[in-house]
């Protein structure tokens, strides 16, 4: 069974390899996921480039448990050395972008999907969505579709993870920071330097150590990535910009966190948005102790995705390698996605509701 699974799952990935999906782009990707699911009977919904399907014998009297994973990709970096949209399988490597991330979770999770869709005997109902935006944080991805979803009890979030599971996930606030100073002549005693009044804030960020450390996420961090100030060598800059890019944990909210960064830095400091929340699921949840009893390595992961939009309790994880993730010549393993199937098909098998 699980071969056969393994099969489809690697057709259908070597498929959306083969077409263009960028960030609001993936309509054709969704297209052929509607097809596989109609060619196999299965009836799906589908708002924007979301899709969703559901299992033959849903009960609104049982609790549902979620799948998701998104079929949007980055654009390819400029490091590719073959063709980004050619799927190729060599060495065991099957080569193409959104091979790793996130097309061998989200197959993996269509077919653990279609294993478990004709039980009768399941303790709760299987939704699968396959989702848009994930990579920019889109507000066309998993959220817009959420209300139209049953209830949600829990949900596994597909990611490439190694099938590790990470019970707890950095949430992430991006600020645009203005120092503003005064325009002036660079030759004379004029106007005022807005780049020394921002260098003040910039050290703030770097060294500041928030009070409070999560127990499953550690400590917050705080990186300045861009900076952009002045565009004349002989012009004192009026205004310097730089974004900041802030991974908070579960110990302070998104809004607990922008209210001490204002108290301490001087600077005017605008955040983009306070969508990406920290997440997690409680220890005692019957998903955590499912993955106790198969031994699944458990860890809180600093990188943001699709869970930061789920508002119940979740995990993610997946086959594939994160730190493939947005690379040149991007892969997954063929066999990893078989050992993905097998992963997510016992977890959910060992849940005890």
């Amino acid at each position: 069974m699980i071969n056969s699974l393994h099969d489809n799952a690697v057709g259908l990935l070597k498929r959306l390899i083969a077409t263009q999906s960028f960030s609001k782009e993936e309509d054709e990707v969704a297209s052929i996921i509607e097809d596989f699911f109609e060619k196999l009977g299965i009836h799906s919904y589908r708002r924007g480039n979301n899709v969703w399907v559901k299992n033959l014998k849903f009960d609104p009297d049982k609790p549902t448990v979620l799948l998701n994973s998104h079929h949007d990709t980055v654009r390819p970096n400029s490091g590719y050395t073959r063709d980004p949209f050619k799927p190729e399988v060599i060495d065991g490597k099957l080569f193409g972008l959104g091979s790793n991330d996130a097309g061998g979770p989200l197959v993996s999770l269509i077919a653990t999907f279609l294993h478990f869709y004709s039980r009768t005997d399941l303790q709760y109902n299987l939704i699968i969505a396959a989702t848009a935006e994930e990579e920019i944080s889109g507000t066309g991805g998993i959220e817009s579709i959420w209300s139209s979803l049953t209830p949600i009890d829990f949900a596994i979030v597909g990611e490439p993870t190694l099938c590790n599971i990470a019970t707890a996930e950095k949430g992430l606030m991006v600020l645009d920071c203005v120092a503003k100073g005064k325009p002036g002549h660079a030759a004379r005693e004029e106007g005022i330097n807005s780049i020394y009044l921002a260098l003040p804030d910039i050290e703030w960020f770097r060294t500041y150590r928030y009070p409070k450390s999560s127990v499953a996420l550690g400590d917050m961090k705080m990186s300045v990535t861009i900076i952009n100030s002045g565009n004349q060598h002989n012009v004192v800059p009026a205004e310097c910009r730089f974004t900041v890019d802030v991974r908070v944990t579960d110990a302070y909210t998104l809004e607990e966190a922008l209210e001490i960064i204002k108290q301490h830095v001087k600077c005017e400091v605008t955040p983009r948005s306070l969508r990406m929340r920290s997440s997690g699921i409680a220890t005692d949840h019957p998903l955590v102790l499912a993955a106790n009893k198969l031994g699944f390595t458990q860890y809180g992961s600093p990188t943001t995705s699709d869970q930061a939009m789920i508002p119940v309790p979740s995990v993610k994880m997946g086959p594939g390698d994160s730190a493939r993730s947005h690379s040149a010549d991007e892969f997954i393993y063929v066999k990893e996605i078989e050992d993905g199937i097998t992963s997510y098909v016992s977890l959910l098998t060992e849940i005890i509701l």
